[in-house]
């Protein structure tokens, strides 16, 4: 294991999250966000295209054809290197989304994104990762990422739906949070199951986060994303891609209709 791959898996370990700052170049960051917006206005047009994570706060799941970068990004050495260290060589590619907050957006709860698997209970380890990218520049003001650093083995009975700690459990939280202030270009991974929330946000712009799911082969995240590549594309996608995809190869794409919902985000830290 190389010196990155050992530092990534300690980091993930410990904190739940590490960092690349400009991996990628700021254009390559603001045609990400281009996508984003048109995915979004594809989306939020038609029944089931988008999900709310709280008021003003959506999630969306797209193809990777939709995304210019998709190669560059699943291809960026650190990503592929962090897959490796943390999930083991086959790792499987199972998600592409975005998140967006707009203005006026509220606090979330403190969440995770899926109940703890039993292997991380049982064995402690962790089986997959979320990386994110954000389309602008941070600023507090625009309703920041928090996230609890060494939280994603917290396991409690009490956790609602085995994702939402109660508010009686918040002082652990708010004492440990970090507030995250990614710029264009910047990539981020983390556990899912780490503590996290998004904040208010005050401004009067949106907030564009890219995700990329990533499982170990006895991950089962896979299961709530519905993503697909035509036959061309995969036939165009270099065997590093190919081998770590793991996605239906269809004719021809239908536009996703929103599986991945959290009840518990819809109305925000109410």
């Amino acid at each position: 294991m190389t010196t990155v791959e050992q530092d990534a898996r300690e980091a993930i370990y410990t904190d739940g999250i590490t960092a690349l700052r400009g991996a990628f170049s700021v254009e390559w960051a603001d045609a990400m966000r281009e996508d984003i917006e048109a995915a979004f206005a594809e989306a939020i047009a038609r029944p089931g295209g988008a999900v709310g994570r709280g008021p003003k706060r959506y999630y969306v799941e797209i193809h990777p054809e939709q995304l210019r970068g998709f190669v560059d990004l699943v291809t960026h050495p650190w990503v592929t290197s962090v897959c490796t260290a943390v999930l083991g060589p086959e790792y499987e590619i199972v998600e592409l989304g975005f998140d967006i907050p707009f203005a006026g957006a509220v606090n979330q709860p403190w969440h995770r994104d899926f109940p703890m698997p039993e292997v991380t209970r049982a064995e402690g380890r962790l089986n997959s990762l979320a990386f994110n990218l954000t389309g602008v520049d941070t600023t507090d003001d625009m309703g920041p990422f928090e996230i609890a650093p060494g939280t994603q083995f917290d396991d409690d009975p009490a956790f609602g739906h085995g994702m939402f700690p109660p508010k009686t459990h918040y002082d652990r939280y708010n004492e440990r949070a970090v507030r995250k202030y990614p710029q264009r270009g910047d990539i981020s991974a983390r556990s899912a199951l780490t503590i996290h929330r998004g904040t208010a946000n005050h401004s009067e712009k949106s907030r564009p986060v890219l995700v990329l799911g990533v499982d170990a082969p006895d991950g089962t995240n896979g299961d709530k994303h519905d993503m697909a590549v035509t036959r061309a594309y995969w036939d165009s996608l270099p065997p590093l891609v190919r081998d770590h995809l793991h996605c239906p190869v269809v004719d021809e794409l239908t536009p996703i209709t929103q599986k991945h919902t959290i009840e518990g985000l819809v109305m925000g830290d109410a």
